[in-house]
């Protein structure tokens, strides 16, 4: 059990990571957000939710970065929203365009873009891929073994089925890809259902991405 303080530490500790890319000090934490308690409490409180899983501290950092279980934490207290401005970008893309596969390539664009992350849109016959080249602008591409998670992904995600949710590192249904994080949602489409997925590393920006899933499920389901 963790408290209520504690709770917070963790989703502002997350957010300030996806921001930054860096890890996080208490005193940086303490400085910034009012918890009513000094730097050295803070610290305490950082002991223990790495105690608890949820925070580690790289060798050569002072500061800390969240595990798996603090994404999974945070993601799972995020309030599954759509967004009016997103899905009106999504309706303007889609519309007049008759051809469906146009349809397909723009959202798939159109997601890589606003995600700054790699998707990928199964449409059946086919599958597009997007936004590779996003994926080389991350931090995390400094890492050659994100890198590899990545391709390792790639190459195995058309081989296997993978159901509709959101998989944090050691979640993913692709083995040994531990570094990222796979969205992927089961949208309606003219005459078929679709499988639609954002693919970034475990930092990537949640609370965007999943609105950006949740506007397109709207969206989508005015043209069908």
């Amino acid at each position: 059990m963790i408290s209520e303080r504690q709770e917070e530490i963790i989703k502002l500790l997350v957010k300030e990571y996806i921001k930054s890319a860096e890890p996080i000090s208490s005193k940086f934490l303490a400085e910034k957000y009012d918890f009513g308690i000094c730097p050295s409490t803070l610290r305490i409180e950082f002991q223990y939710l790495i105690k608890e899983g949820f925070l580690e501290q790289p060798h050569t950092s002072a500061g800390r970065v969240p595990t798996d279980k603090a994404y999974r934490f945070f993601v799972d207290n995020l309030k599954q929203e759509s967004e009016e401005k997103i899905e009106e970008e999504i309706e303007e893309i889609i519309k007049g365009v008759k051809d469906y596969h146009k349809i397909a390539y723009s959202i798939s664009k159109y997601l890589s873009s606003r995600s700054s992350s790699f998707t990928i849109f199964n449409l059946g016959e086919f599958t597009i891929k997007e936004g590779f080249e996003e994926i080389f602008k991350t931090p995390e591409a400094k890492d050659s073994s994100f890198i590899l998670d990545v391709l390792t992904f790639i190459k195995k995600f058309e081989e296997i089925q993978i159901a509709p949710g959101l998989y944090i590192g050691e979640e993913n249904p692709v083995q040994n890809t531990k570094t990222i994080t796979l969205i992927c949602s089961e949208c309606n489409f003219p005459k078929q259902k679709v499988h639609i997925s954002i693919l970034g590393p475990k930092r990537m920006d949640y609370e965007n991405n999943i609105k950006l899933i949740n506007s397109l499920n709207k969206a989508l389901k005015e043209i069908v």
